[in-house]
């Protein structure tokens, strides 16, 4: 009997084409929205208009309509990020700030600053927001180890419930020191008022991206339990500590910039984990480039849908992100049983 010897030099393993595909589609759909929002707004600023050398249309592109584009690819990047960090921390793959009671924190540490230093630059709001934000984020993660059932949907409707829990205080002491209206303004997820020197807070959420790139691989052992963790070595509370500070700096910076954006993280994160699965260090640039082309795409429609007026991005973002939200929770349901 003959046998083979194996080949001393086995090809790697290919690529499937679905992968590049869908990245190449997605930094396509990028480049293609970021050009189209530069262009869309009431005032003429057009390419004709810039070759001309229309010194309004100049002004217009330089002082609103960059520094928006900018804005919302970082806000979706950063969103998406946060929610990938949320993931790894709980272990669940429907939790994001937006449902875990985060957001909700940080807007009544905005309120706080609104009560007792009203004025307050932006920057001493955002820090107070984000450490508003760390705490709601402990307090999830302790509320969670206490819920006996850890099924799958429990964990986020836990979350939704504290959410509502501090979004009605909120809210009532709000209305009852007549509030509500600036409060909306600085919490309604839109960004009608963005332009230079509105908007340079979202830089500070790239830059958690960017730490969550270099973490990256430590969220992803965490993301196994902290018994496995600790046995490879890993400084389990020191590395979840870190993944809360970017989670509440995130939130905070877009808050303060441009509102509360719901269901982002979640919609994106399933999805990119459908293509690739759940490796934290190849998932970042996927998120950041799905979650940036979320965000361009439902503000394109929030400001064309009723041109010249515009509808808020978190209606928009609320709705196609609910939509999904159900069709996930189906999905799971189906493929469970």
């Amino acid at each position: 009997m003959t046998v083979t010897a194996p080949s001393s030099t086995s090809a790697p393993a290919p690529v499937r084409p679905r992968r590049t595909w869908v990245g190449a589609l997605i930094g396509v759909l990028l480049a293609a929205l970021a050009t189209m929002s530069v262009f869309i707004g009431v005032s003429d600023v057009s390419p004709f208009a810039l070759v001309e050398g229309d010194a309004t249309a100049t002004f217009l592109l330089a002082a609103s309509r960059i520094p928006r584009t900018v804005a919302v690819i970082l806000v979706g990047a950063s969103l998406g990020i946060a929610g990938l960090i949320m993931q790894m921390l709980v272990r669940n793959r429907f939790v994001e700030p937006g449902t875990t009671g985060v957001s909700e924190f940080a807007t009544f540490g905005m309120l706080v600053t609104m009560i007792f230093w009203p004025g307050m630059a932006v920057v001493g709001k955002m820090g107070v927001a984000a450490l508003f934000g760390l705490i709601g984020t402990w307090v999830f993660l302790q509320v969670v180890k206490a819920v006996p059932v850890r099924q799958l949907v429990l964990v986020p409707l836990v979350g939704i419930m504290l959410g509502g829990v501090v979004g009605s205080v909120t809210t009532f002491l709000a209305y009852r020191l007549d509030l509500l209206q600036s409060l909306g303004q600085w919490s309604q997820g839109s960004f009608a008022t963005v332009m230079q020197g509105r908007y340079e807070f979202v830089w500070i959420a790239g830059a958690m991206v960017v730490v969550a790139w270099f973490a990256a691989d430590r969220f992803s052992v965490i993301g196994m339990g902290e018994e496995f963790a600790t046995n490879l070595g890993l400084d389990y509370r020191r590395v979840v500590a870190i993944g809360m500070v970017v989670i509440a700096v995130i939130t905070a910076a877009v808050l303060v910039t441009a509102g509360m954006i719901p269901f982002l993280g979640l919609v994106v994160l399933n999805i990119v984990s459908l293509v690739i699965g759940d490796n934290v260090r190849r998932s970042i640039p996927w998120v950041a480039g799905l979650g940036a082309v979320f965000v361009l795409a439902c503000d394109i429609v929030a400001r064309v849908v009723r041109f010249p007026y515009e509808i808020p991005l978190s209606v928009i973002v609320g709705v196609v992100g609910a939509a999904l939200f159900l069709w996930l929770l189906l999905r799971r349901r189906s493929r469970a049983r």
